[in-house]
């Protein structure tokens, strides 16, 4: 990030080194974004080459503008919590706030290698953490699977009406769920929709009136052609999936992890939040954030440049 010559606000470079404000590459990886109070907390997988290879980690980073990110706290410094193995896995951590409760919760995925069985992501559950603040210290709670259906990879929906659910993806399913969250957001409440699609990383936004879906393919670490599909309702029905970016792109190296609506007081602009994994380094894996063209059912991802909004306005510079 820098600050471009031509405007007030702060450049997203998509793809090169992007330092919080202690100059380290934020660890963010596979991560999620809520808004309170006008500031962004940013949660995600923390990677750091330093890290107890024992343990694994969140951190939590904070920004007025989505371009400028403070280090808050490595927010869990988790050993594992249910014997799943020295190879146990956490990935793709979300954080809702209950405003019922007056907690924040973290879900995400958790994974490991059950005995006799060859992969190490057999145990395909997800997992839950709570704070009493955003950027506190989280308590693990327990692991579930959710209707009792596999669950790997996660992303989360928070509607224009403050519901929040869950996405999962179930392998045996071969597509991947929305589901309510219960009263105090600790466990899953209803299945709103399956989408019957081998896809991960789903995120979810509305856009006039519109569900937009988006998802990348089954290729692990290696990214591929994200797709998107729209529909009236989360309940559907939903449309043929197609490409958001040229196929040949591969997503433009990058795989899906979140949408952002920015409501601004002049215009709406969505933000496509990608990750572009090195899984030999993958400390050093980069972000690739860019505004979508999105409307009439439409949902494009341009080819990454830099580029700079105003979150209070939502207009975009390129």
């Amino acid at each position: 990030m820098t600050s471009d010559s031509t405007t007030s606000v702060p450049t997203i470079r998509p793809g090169l080194v992007w330092p919080d404000n202690r100059g380290r590459h934020i660890q963010a990886h596979g991560g999620g974004i809520i808004r309170l109070n006008g500031t962004w907390y940013w949660f995600g997988e923390d990677r750091a080459e330093d890290n107890d290879p024992a343990r694994r980690y969140v951190s939590c980073y904070a920004s007025k503008d989505l371009a400028t990110w403070e280090f808050r706290n490595q927010v869990l410094a988790l050993e594992d919590p249910e014997s799943f193995g020295s190879e146990w896995v956490l990935e793709r951590p979300k954080v809702f706030y209950n405003a019922r409760t007056q907690k924040f919760v973290m879900y995400m995925h958790v994974d490991g290698r059950l005995p006799g069985n060859a992969s190490r992501y057999s145990v395909a559950r997800v997992a839950v953490a709570i704070s009493d603040t955003v950027d506190g210290d989280y308590k693990y709670v327990r692991s579930f699977r959710p209707f009792g259906k596999e669950s790997r990879d996660i992303g989360q929906f928070i509607d224009d009406d403050g519901t929040a659910y869950l996405i999962f993806e179930s392998r045996p399913s071969q597509g991947f769920y929305i589901a309510s969250l219960s009263d105090d957001y600790l466990d899953v409440k209803e299945i709103v929709s399956f989408i019957k699609s081998p896809l991960e990383g789903g995120a979810i936004v509305r856009y006039e009136g519109l569900y937009y879906v988006i998802g990348s393919a089954l290729t692990g670490w290696w990214p591929n052609a994200n797709k998107v599909a729209t529909a009236p309702s989360l309940a559907g029905p939903w449309s043929e999936f197609t490409d958001i970016a040229p196929p040949i792109s591969h997503t433009y190296m990058s795989q899906s992890s979140n949408l952002i609506k920015v409501t601004g007081s002049e215009t709406t602009t969505v933000i496509y939040v990608g990750d572009r994994w090195r899984p030999e380094e993958i400390w050093d894996s980069r972000y690739v954030w860019m505004p979508v063209r999105i409307g009439n059912g439409q949902l494009e991802l341009p080819a990454p440049v830099p580029w700079s909004i105003d979150v209070e306005t939502g207009r975009v510079q390129y």
